[in-house]
C-alpha cells in the first residue's frame, strides 16, 4: 500500500523489446565522422577559427577584454604586493631543497610568472618555486653533483664551480621538463593528469612533506650533511643526522624554534579571524625582516657561527642554453617532474575557477607551464608550479587577475636589482623553520588515512603504498610505484566486480539484489543476473564462473549429460526393436560433438528432462526456465568478451533455457550488429528495452510463474502461479 499523500505515477504503454521499439520509433540517421574527417576538421582554417586559436593561445585577451580598471586594479596591486614579499622568502627557502645557493630561488619567482601572464588561463595561482618540484630537482642536482665525490663525467662541467655545474643541471633539467610540458600541450594530452588521482597526489605530497621536513634539519639544527639522493636515502640522511645531532648549533636551534612558534600561533590567527582581517598577517616577512636586522646588529654569523644567505648578487645573469649530456641524465626524472608540477598547479587553479566562475584548459596550461619553465630555464631559473599556500595569499589579499601575479613579480625584480643585499645576513635556519611550519597542510593528509579506511579500503592502500615507496624509494619512483597500484585497483575492480542476482520488489516495477531485502519476489524458473562492469577479456571468465554459481550449473555440463543419455537411450531402443548386439556408442565419439544439440526432429522418442528419469541417468536438472541478464551497467564489450558471451548464450539455449538481455547501450547493438554476433540460436528478439519489459513478456509466456505482487499493469495480468518469496508473510 501507497502511504497517504505519497506521489506516484501510472504509466501504461506496449510491452517492448529491442526490435518492437526501433519498428515503432524510427531512429534519426546520424552521419559518424571517419578518421580523416576529423583530420580534415583538424586542419581546416577560416576566420573564425583563426580568431578562437589566438584567444586560446593568448587567454589574455579574454579576459583583459573584461577587465574592470576601477573595480579591480586596486585590489591586484594589494595583492600583488603581498604575494611578491612571500614569493620572495619562499624563493629563497625553497632554493635549498633544489640543492642550489639561494638567490636562484628569486630567478624562479621571477622568470616564469612573465610567460604564463600572457598564456595561462588560471586567474588566481601564483606562478613560481614549489617545494616537491624543488626538492625532486635537488635529488637529480646531489646524484650528478654530491656533496663529496666526484661529478658526473659531463663535458660541460669543465670550468665551472660546484655552485655552477649544480645551477646548470638544476636549469637543462627545468629546460627539459618545458619541453615535455609543452609538447603535451600541443599534442592535447593534459588528460593525463585524470590518471593520478586525489588520493594518490595526497599520498604523494605526505610523502614530499616528509623528505623536504628531513632535507631542512640539517639547516633547523646548524649542521653539515651531505645531500644524498637515491633509494633509502631519507634513511641515511637521518642516521647521518642522529650521529651528528650532538654537533648540533644552539643558536640555529633557537632561532628556529621561535620562528616556527610564532609563525605558527600567527598562522592560526590569521584561519581564525580570515572574515575580520582585511588582509592575513604576512607573519613569515616580518620575521624575516626582524630576524636579518638582529643576525646584522649581532654578527651571527661570526659570533655564533651560523650559516647565513650571504653575499646575493644584484642584477640578472645573462641566458644559457641548456646541456644536452644533462638531458640524457635526467630524462628519466624529468617526467614525473613534469606531470607532478602541472597536476598540482592545475588542481590549484581548478578549485579557484570554480569558486570565482570561470573556465581553465587543461591543454593551456600545460602550454603555459611549459613555455614559462622553458623561459625560466634560460635565465637559470628552475622548475615552476605553484603552491596552495601563496596561491591562497594571492586569491585572500583580493587578487583578481594575474595581474597581480605579474605585481608579484616586480617585487622580487626590486629585491633582486636593488635591495637583495639587506637579505645577506639572514639564517638560513630561519628559511628552514618557514619551509617546515608552511609544510603543516601536507603533513595534515595523515589524517585521511582512517576516513580512507573506513569509506574505501582499495584507495587506502593506494595512498600508503604511494606514501610509504616514496618515503623509502624517493619520490620518482614512488611515484611510479603510486600509479601502478592505483591502476592495479582499477583493473582489479573492473576485474572483478560486484555481480548480484535481482529480484522484483513487490508492487513495483523495481528489481534490486534479493540479499538486501525482506519484502522481495522471485518468480520460480527465472533468474535476474546483473553485471556492473564492462565484459572484456580480462573479466569474460569471471562473468561466466560468476553466472554459473547463480544458475546453480553449469550449461556445458547439462549438455554434455542430456546427449550421454539422449544416445544410451536411443541404443537401448535400438537393441530391444532390432535384437542387435550391444556397441558403446561414446567409445569413439568426438567430445565436441557431445556440445551441439541432438536433433529430436526424426527421432521417435522424446524426453522430459525435469520429470523423473531412470536410476541409472545422472543428469543435472535444469530448474529454470528464463534467464535475464541486465546489461544496463556493461558500457562496453570487446571481441574477446562479444565471442565468450555468444558462446555462453548458445549453451543457454540449447539446455532450453529462454535468454533475455535488458537495457543493452546503443552502441553495444550496434557493434553486435556489425560483428555478425546474432544466427539461427542467438537471435536479436531476446534483447529488451528494460528490465520489466523482459519480465512481462516471461510472464505472459509462461504465466504459472506470475504472481500478483508483480507488477504487471502495463499489458498482462496473470493471477495464478507460484512464486519463491523471501517473506514469510506472504499469503
Amino acid at each position: 500500500m501507497m502511504r497517504a499523500g505519497a506521489r506516484q505515477y501510472v504509466v501504461a504503454r506496449p510491452l517492448y523489446s529491442e526490435d518492437s521499439f526501433n519498428e515503432e520509433h524510427k531512429k534519426v540517421y546520424r552521419h559518424h565522422k571517419t578518421a580523416l574527417d576529423h583530420v580534415k576538421q583538424y586542419f581546416r582554417c577560416d576566420a573564425k577559427r583563426a580568431k578562437n586559436a589566438a584567444l586560446s593561445l593568448l587567454p589574455i585577451i579574454g579576459w583583459m577584454k573584461i577587465y574592470r580598471i576601477k573595480e579591480w586594479l586596486l585590489s591586484d596591486i594589494v595583492s600583488g604586493v603581498s604575494t611578491g614579499l612571500v614569493a620572495v622568502l619562499q624563493g629563497l627557502a625553497y632554493c635549498l631543497l633544489a640543492s642550489l645557493p639561494p638567490w636562484y630561488g628569486l630567478f624562479a619567482a621571477f622568470f616564469p610568472i612573465i610567460p604564463y601572464f600572457f598564456l595561462g588561463t588560471s586567474r588566481h595561482i601564483s606562478v613560481g618555486p614549489f617545494p616537491v618540484l624543488c626538492l625532486m630537482i635537488g635529488s637529480v642536482v646531489t646524484r650528478l653533483i654530491p656533496d663529496e665525490g666526484p661529478a658526473a663525467n659531463i663535458t660541460g662541467f669543465s670550468g665551472l664551480t660546484v655552485d655552477e655545474q649544480r645551477v646548470l643541471v638544476a636549469s637543462s633539467l627545468t629546460f627539459l621538463v618545458g619541453i615535455m610540458q609543452l609538447a603535451m600541450g600541443i599534442l592535447q594530452v593534459g588528460f593525463v593528469v585524470m590518471y593520478l588521482s586525489d588520493t594518490l597526489v595526497s599520498g604523494f605530497t605526505t610523502a614530499a612533506a616528509i623528505h623536504i621536513l628531513v632535507s631542512q634539519l640539517k639547516f633547523v639544527l646548524g649542521l653539515q650533511v651531505p645531500g644524498i639522493s637515491g633509494p633509502l636515502s631519507i634513511i641515511y640522511t637521518l642516521e647521518i643526522i642522529f650521529k651528528k645531532i650532538t654537533s648540533s648549533n644552539v643558536c640555529d636551534i633557537v632561532i628556529s624554534l621561535v620562528i616556527m612558534v610564532t609563525v605558527f600561533l600567527v598562522k592560526e590567527l590569521n584561519d581564525r579571524y580570515k572574515s575580520k582581517l582585511p588582509v592575513p598577517i604576512p607573519i613569515e616577512v616580518i620575521m624575516t625582516v626582524i630576524t636579518c636586522g638582529v643576525s646584522y646588529a649581532f654578527d651571527f654569523r661570526t659570533r655564533y657561527g651560523i650559516d647565513v644567505v650571504g653575499k646575493i648578487p644584484l642584477g640578472y645573469e645573462p641566458p644559457v642554453a641548456p646541456n644536452l649530456q644533462v638531458f640524457q641524465h635526467t630524462a628519466m626524472e624529468a617526467f614525473p617532474m613534469a606531470i607532478v608540477g602541472f597536476a598540482v598547479a592545475f588542481s590549484v587553479a581548478k578549485v579557484y575557477s570554480i569558486k570565482h566562475d570561470y573556465t581553465i584548459d587543461g591543454n593551456q596550461e600545460l602550454i603555459a607551464f611549459g613555455v614559462s619553465n622553458i623561459f625560466g630555464a634560460s635565465f637559470k631559473a628552475f622548475a615552476a608550479s605553484t603552491t596552495p599556500s601563496r596561491s591562497a595569499v594571492q586569491e585572500s589579499t583580493g587578487g583578481k587577475t594575474q595581474i597581480a601575479g605579474l605585481l608579484s613579480a616586480v617585487i622580487v625584480m626590486i629585491v633582486t636589482l636593488a635591495i637583495g643585499y639587506l637579505l645577506e645576513p639572514l639564517p638560513k635556519s630561519v628559511l628552514g623553520a618557514v619551509v617546515i611550519i608552511n609544510l603543516k597542510g601536507m603533513l595534515m593528509q595523515f589524517n585521511e588515512i582512517p576516513y580512507l579506511w573506513r569509506r574505501d579500503r582499495p584507495d587506502c592502500v593506494v595512498w600508503m603504498v604511494t606514501c610509504g615507496a616514496a618515503i623509502l624509494l624517493g619520490l620518482d619512483l614512488g611515484l611510479a610505484v603510486g600509479l601502478g597500484v592505483e591502476l592495479i585497483c582499477v583493473v582489479l575492480r573492473v576485474q572483478f566486480p560486484r555481480c548480484s542476482v535481482l529480484a522484483n520488489i513487490e508492487g513495483t516495477e523495481i528489481y534490486k539484489d534479493r540479499k538486501d531485502y525482506i519484502s522481495i519476489n522471485e518468480p520460480e524458473g527465472v533468474k535476474i543476473f546483473r553485471i556492473p562492469s564492462p565484459i572484456f577479456f580480462a573479466n569474460m571468465d569471471f562473468f561466466r564462473n560468476k553466472l554459473v554459481e547463480a544458475l546453480g550449473f553449469n550449461p556445458l555440463r547439462v549438455l554434455k549429460k542430456r546427449n550421454k543419455a539422449l544416445i544410451l537411450v536411443l541404443l537401448c531402443w535400438f537393441l530391444n526393436t532390432t535384437n542387435g548386439s550391444l556397441v558403446d556408442p561414446l567409445e569413439d565419439s568426438d567430445n565436441e560433438e557431445l556440445d551441439k544439440p541432438i536433433d529430436f526432429k526424426d527421432l521417435p522418442i522424446r524426453i522430459d528432462w525435469n520429470a523423473e528419469l531412470p536410476a541409472n541417468m545422472v543428469v543435472p536438472r535444469v530448474d529454470i526456465h528464463s534467464l535475464v541478464l541486465d546489461f544496463a551497467a556493461v558500457s562496453f564489450l570487446d571481441i574477446s568478451g562479444l565471442k565468450g558471451l555468444k558462446t555462453l548464450l548458445k549453451e543457454l539455449v540449447r539446455v532450453e533455457v529462454e535468454v533475455y538481455i535488458v537495457a543493452c547501450d546503443p552502441y553495444i547493438l550496434e557493434k553486435l550488429h556489425k560483428c555478425c554476433f546474432f544466427d539461427e540460436e542467438v537471435q536479436p528478439s531476446m534483447f529488451f528495452l528494460t528490465l520489466h519489459d523482459a519480465m512481462l513478456h516471461i510472464l505472459e509466456k509462461h504465466p504459472e510463474t506470475t504472481e500478483r505482487k508483480i507488477l504487471t499493469t502495463v499489458t498482462v495480468h496473470h493471477p495464478s502461479g507460484n512464486l519463491r518469496s523471501r517473506d514469510k508473510n506472504v499469503s
